[in-house]
């Protein structure tokens, strides 16, 4: 059953600017493993944890460290939910999250399914 879905889109370009502007941005939203990739993978990842924050139906108890997207073995894109975030999620009757990130024209988007049992 679908808990809650969230979808995020980030401007690239004002995206840019604003990690530009205020470097310390880095290290506030994102985890040390995803502050070294490019600047669209960075935007992706950060429309990826507003659309996570808005499938839970919004942010308390998240912390921009505690969630961190990552690829599965395939190559696919997930979640790291860490600290008490994850015990959160499954109180809320989550038991899965899918992800979808793209980035062209200009554009970030993500897209988040949270998936539990029947309530």
């Amino acid at each position: 059953m679908i808990k809650g879905i969230g979808v995020d889109i980030v401007d690239l370009a004002r995206f840019n600017r604003a990690i530009t502007r205020t470097p310390a941005l880095l290290a506030r939203l994102f985890t040390e493993s995803e502050r070294g990739l490019p600047m669209h993978s960075l935007a992706a990842r950060f429309a990826a944890k507003e659309a996570f924050i808005k499938a839970l139906g919004g942010s308390d108890g998240v912390s921009w460290q505690n969630v961190e997207v990552v690829a599965s073995a395939a190559g696919d894109p997930g979640f790291a939910l860490h600290g008490v975030l994850a015990e959160s999620v499954a109180a809320r009757g989550i038991a899965s999250l899918h992800l979808s990130m793209t980035h062209d024209a200009g554009v970030a988007c993500a897209f988040v399914v949270a998936e539990g049992g029947a309530s």
